[in-house]
């Protein structure tokens, strides 16, 4: 029994094999090694701590973090310390 599909499902059906053998063909472009570029700025003797060597984006989410993370702390411990009277 041959299933006649229509619609958004039909178009997905007769697409995906088309976009499987785009990604995984042999002729996709090379990417290129960054892992010699990003150990030269981080093994670099410049005093900075490793979590800021990266850069602006890299102190961002750093302290995007620690925000994060001290007040998630203050409002867990707000839920179990009772207050006094």
């Amino acid at each position: 029994q041959r299933h006649i599909y229509t619609g958004w499902t039909g178009f997905l059906i007769y697409l995906f094999p088309i976009l499987a053998s785009r990604a995984f063909s042999s002729s996709a472009r090379q990417l290129r090694n960054k892992v010699p570029e990003a150990q030269k700025i981080f093994q670099a003797d410049n005093g900075l701590p490793v979590h800021i060597k990266g850069g602006t984006g890299d102190m961002l989410l750093y302290w995007a973090t620690m925000t994060l993370t001290l007040t998630e702390e203050i409002n867990y411990n707000s839920l179990i310390i009772p207050k006094r009277n």
